[in-house]
């Protein structure tokens, strides 16, 4: 097909008309050339263009790449962070974190459950008192000023508990990093040592009755005093996790009733009620009650950050949150595989152990090769964010900003595998209690709270369907504001389109050829179908939430592919073939079906938006990167599911 003209103002194009994507009130506002020509990426750059799998990138320091940049280059050219490549530190911070985890915490999980009153908060002193509370706080102020992969890998410690594992990660994430990122040196010093030490216990007060995702349609208010020396605050905020125990609270109100800004609010500061606590699904061991504020005085200096630029530290701060998110999941579906693979071991039926049924071999494959490629992702993701902010000078004044920017920047990818870990944890826990069978519903059986717990991670941080939203929102604002080269990709893919000879359809040698192929073609499938929507829809596209959550689901598997064949590649140069074969076989399994999924949905997509026989042809313009090749998924799960069976759980 002819490619079309239809360009924006401003950028070299001869129409005018712009499109504004509101995905959601606490993203923010962007636009994207519908259909994107000029400037066609170089060679060397271009997604998909095939080059020898051998050329496997060397796993040393982790390639500094923008956010979203995933989907514009050669799939697996990029060096990542992975759990091979940890320095004998961060392995030591992870086992100090499965240690404390092991003594301090499991013991105790009966009385973490039932809320016995001071458990929760005498832990957490505990995990003070080894460094496991100070981790991501600066040197000066009492912490650790640690990296961001090790804070990660203790974070997926303490997700063996699911209760331990979000009081913990709302004290040290949500909880102590507005103060990190956007105290001042005085509120710093002021708070974070004793935050660090478990002296002190935070939490984050932004969810209130009527606002949710809508963030910024907070109805708290904050007033000056008739003196001008204090703030007066009024509201309501609910689900606040930590609540019951905190004694600092990061208050999100409006002044004036308009100017959006965050507060720092002492447990006993006059006005402030604690609500009872909340009986909860799930998760049931950690604290969640309700603040009221009546008048709640506050001293003049505990504003946070800049008045009315509060929704700044909301979203940087649920950005850490969801990338953190993702990387709990990841543990709990570690510690699913250990639970069931032990039972399963010790299940018997109709004379063997169930391990021996292919049903149930297909479940542990499935959920071992799930918990590889989210790994993956939350590795990769910790050593974007490490290659960022390792630039970042402690010492440099602008050292604050400059962290809010690295974190921004990865916003795309903290949404990604906050999406795909939260869902992957619930499905493995379901699987894995059907290994269980009957047991699994019991209350002895730890499947049965891991169940309950896992439910709550797709609501935590922004609902799913929020972050859907902001995947695609946030790479199509990016691409109008030359941050990301999408225009040019989607031109050079136009070019391919308009004579399809000139698509390499050579599956190159080496292992994962074909994978790499079939990446490289989603890559180039989301962006066109992404420019075709915007092209239709214009303005009106922020209202298609169907639409644009089949892109993000689409984002996420092709990031999840990447990082999966970029991990297997790097593992093959390290250690060679042979000893590769589990990920290599994890990979296979997982891009056979994630790329079917990924056209499958493209279609349907544009089957929805189609209106004429015009539109039709674009379903089969993908068609044109669609790949008929199969490979053999029984026996790749099943090699899996064996490996995972004889090693007593996830063992890579």
């Amino acid at each position: 097909m002819a490619a079309r003209r239809q360009t924006l103002g401003g950028l070299g194009c001869d129409k005018a008309r712009p499109i504004t994507l509101e995905v959601a009130r606490d993203s923010t506002q962007g636009t994207f050339l519908p259909i994107l020509m000029g400037n066609h990426m170089s060679d060397d750059k271009t997604p998909g263009k095939n080059t020898p799998s051998g050329n496997a990138p060397s796993a040393n320091t982790p390639s500094l790449r923008p956010g979203g940049g995933f989907l514009l280059e050669n799939t697996g050219t990029a060096v990542i962070l992975t759990p091979e490549m940890l320095s004998d530190e961060q392995r030591l911070m992870r086992e100090t974190a499965d240690d404390f985890m092991r003594r301090e915490v499991e013991p105790r999980t009966a009385e973490i459950e039932d809320k016995r009153p001071g458990v929760m908060r005498e832990i957490l002193g505990k995990a003070g008192q080894v460094g496991l509370l100070g981790h991501d706080i600066p040197e000066q102020y009492g912490g650790l000023g640690g990296d961001k992969t090790s804070s990660s890998l203790i974070f997926e410690s303490a997700s063996r508990l699911g209760s331990f594992a979000v009081s913990y990660g709302a004290h040290v994430g949500i909880g102590t990093m507005p103060i990190v990122l956007f105290g001042t040196p005085e509120q710093r010093q002021r708070y974070l040592p004793d935050l660090a030490s478990g002296a002190k216990i935070a939490a984050y007060a932004l969810t209130e009755p009527g606002s949710g995702s809508d963030a910024l349609a907070a109805k708290t208010r904050a007033v000056l005093s008739a003196d001008g020396q204090s703030w007066k605050l009024s509201g309501t905020k609910q689900f606040i996790t930590n609540a019951g125990f905190a004694d600092l609270f990061t208050v999100f109100a409006k002044v004036d009733g308009e100017k959006f800004t965050a507060f720092l609010v002492e447990r006993g500061a006059p006005g402030l009620t604690i609500g009872p606590e909340e009986h909860k699904l799930g998760i049931r061991g950690s604290s969640t009650c309700a603040l009221y504020l009546e008048d709640c005085t506050i001293p003049l200096d505990n504003v946070l950050g800049v008045i009315g630029q509060g929704h700044k530290i909301a979203f940087n701060i649920l950005n850490i949150g969801r990338w953190k998110l993702g990387v709990g999941s990841t543990g709990g579906a570690k510690y699913c595989l250990e639970i069931g693979v032990k039972y399963a071991r010790e299940r018997k039926q109709f004379g063997k152990a169930i391990c021996e049924f292919d049903l149930i071999r297909k479940k542990i494959g499935d959920i071992a090769m799930q918990t590889f490629v989210s790994e993956s992702m939350a590795f990769r993701t910790a050593g974007l964010l490490d290659a960022r902010t390792g630039l970042i000078d402690p010492n440099d004044p602008a050292a604050q900003k400059k962290e809010i920017d690295a974190l921004e920047e990865h916003s795309i990818e903290a949404s990604i595998i906050k999406v795909f870990g939260s869902e992957m944890l619930f499905w493995a826990a379901d699987e894995t209690l059907q290994i269980f069978g009957g047991a699994g519903y019991i209350t002895d059986y730890p499947i049965e709270r891991v169940s309950r717990d896992a439910r709550i991670n797709r609501i935590f941080e922004g609902t799913n369907e929020i972050n859907r939203l902001l995947v695609p929102g946030t790479i199509l604002k990016r691409a109008m504001q030359g941050r990301l080269g999408l225009m040019a990709f989607v031109g050079q893919v136009l070019a391919e389109l308009a004579d399809p000879t000139k698509i390499d359809r050579v599956v190159a040698g080496g292992p994962l050829g074909l994978e790499r192929q079939k990446c490289d073609f989603a890559k180039r499938a989301v962006a066109y179908a992404a420019s075709l929507a915007a092209q239709k829809y214009m303005q009106q596209i922020s209202d298609k939430q169907e639409l644009l959550g089949v892109l993000a689901d689409a984002m996420i598997a092709t990031y999840a592919m990447d990082s999966a064949i970029t991990r297997s590649l790097q593992l093959v140069t390290a250690q060679g073939e042979e000893k590769s074969r589990i990920p290599l076989a994890m990979t296979q399994l997982y891009v056979a079906q994630a790329y079917e999924k990924v056209f499958d949905s493209l279609r349907e997509m544009l089957m929805w938006i189609s209106q004429d026989d015009e539109w039709g042809r674009e379903i089969r313009d993908i068609n044109n990167y669609y790949s008929l090749w199969r490979v053999n998924t029984f026996s790749l799960r099943r090699k899996i599911a064996l490996h995972t069976i004889d090693a007593g759980g996830y063992a890579l």
